[in-house]
């Protein structure tokens, strides 16, 4: 399964643990609570960005930089309407999108794959492990931008389908559609490899 092949960078799936008064202490410019906020989020926001720009640790700590500095100037614009991670988790994707625009290249989504292989520690085993690793990288950050977040946002940060509907903007249906078709474009990229890699 496309998890067992996430690992250098996964996340735990994210879960709402910041509470509305803190939020509401941030859009008061309360410098504590903006230091909670990006203690809590900076992980979850560097792991995103590093995926989507390629492994690039200097472009993904740029980004998160610029995602916290915008958060605390558009912090007023949360109104809570969905859980803050999701209204985040839109600024941290838009802003890697400008990133990208701004880089003019197409970039691989992640900075390292492991494969389901036993963990063994022979040269043979690790060669074939950074092997499998580079080809899924490669086919990964060769998706269509439209398959390649759902993909992300499912196997790197472990939302669900409705929350990855809210960071994207569109239905749970969509988000079924680009990962099933995800699945069978990164299946078709990777088919020599089948008993290694497998896509659910």
């Amino acid at each position: 399964m496309l998890e067992q092949i996430v690992a250098t960078h996964e996340q735990p799936q994210v879960k709402e643990s910041i509470d509305s008064r803190t939020i509401a202490a941030c859009q008061r410019g309360d410098r504590n609570a903006l230091r909670m906020l990006f203690d809590e989020y900076k992980d979850r926001v560097y792991s995103i960005a590093i995926y989507s720009l390629g492994g690039d640790k200097t472009a993904a700590a740029d980004v998160t930089q610029q995602v916290f500095l915008k958060l605390m100037t558009r912090i007023q614009q949360f109104r809570g309407n969905s859980e803050f991670a999701t209204w985040l988790y839109r600024l941290v994707v838009n802003t890697c999108r400008d990133e990208q625009r701004k880089l003019r290249r197409f970039v691989p989504l992640a900075d390292s794959f492991l494969s389901n292989m036993k963990s063994e520690t022979s040269p043979r085993t690790n060669y074939a492990r950074k092997e499998i690793s580079d080809r899924v990288q490669v086919a990964i950050g060769e998706l269509k931008p439209k398959l390649r977040w759902p993909i992300l946002l499912k196997y790197v940060e472990g939302l669900s389908y409705e929350e990855i509907g809210a960071v994207l903007g569109c239905s749970k249906g969509t988000v079924a559609s680009r990962l099933n078709r995800g699945h069978k474009a990164l299946s078709r990229k990777l088919n020599d490899l089948r008993g290694n890699v497998t896509f659910d």
